[in-house]
């Protein structure tokens, strides 16, 4: 069965042009116009990658990519011809898996497309067993994708479990950018190796909660990163 792509475009000739070049490349199409009518297919189609442009009638794009990470881990492209690098680093804060600026060549966004796909049905790290730190205060489950911290289910996207459970499975450890990068992205040329970067900052916020303290994620100035779970 071919993957299914929702892509959440105002724009009918650019929506048209993406579904043909994303036909082509073998995989099943659904297109919505607005925000509203995204959120809506997105749950009665079960996509397996959402396709999303920022300026959208009735709910803005950002707005609609909140709604997603609020109840589902889909992988989402932002799709915008927003450039600044500010609103690059928002989208992935925001739990965007990677960002295309408009224009584009179209053979680079179906590359894009099935990079994070790629990812995304890669097997769970090679541990199965149930990972538990600070006394059952942090709880991973790498079979089930399952996140607890004191005692709560923390919802996390599927990269950034990979992040987790690598930083995890050296304890203590100062690992480098460059790791974690090789590590869950593999030598993927689509991915930048800054977005690590984001993707660390967005996991310690979930695992950190309001206060911002940190508590199982550390920064080495200059060197990396620590996990640390007495």
């Amino acid at each position: 069965m071919s993957e299914k792509i929702l892509i959440i475009e105002d724009d009918p000739m650019q929506a048209e042009v993406v579904r043909l070049l994303l036909e082509h490349s073998g995989f099943s199409v659904v297109h919505a116009l607005d925000g509203a009518e995204g959120l809506r297919k997105l749950y009665d189609t079960q996509p397996d990658l959402v396709v999303l442009d920022l300026m959208l009638p009735q709910i803005d794009g950002w707005e609609v990519c909140r709604r997603i990470r609020e109840m589902s881990t889909v992988p989402i492209i932002i799709m915008t011809s927003r450039r600044s690098d500010e609103e690059k680093v928002k989208g992935l804060r925001m739990g965007a898996d990677d960002y295309v600026v408009k224009p584009f060549n179209p053979n680079e966004l179906a590359a894009r497309i099935q990079a994070v796909l790629r990812r995304t049905r890669l097997p769970p790290p090679s541990k199965n067993s149930v990972m538990r730190f600070a006394g059952g205060e942090l709880i991973i489950d790498p079979a089930s994708l399952v996140v607890i911290v004191g005692g709560a289910p923390v919802e996390l996207t599927q990269t950034e479990h990979r992040i987790l459970i690598y930083l995890a499975e050296h304890p203590g450890q100062v690992v480098t950018v460059e790791d974690i990068f090789t590590s869950v992205w593999g030598f993927d040329t689509d991915v930048n190796v800054n977005n690590v970067k984001w993707y660390v900052w967005r996991l310690r916020q979930k695992l950190d909660g309001q206060n911002g303290v940190p508590r199982f994620i550390f920064t080495e100035r200059g060197a990396g990163y620590r996990f640390v779970a007495l």
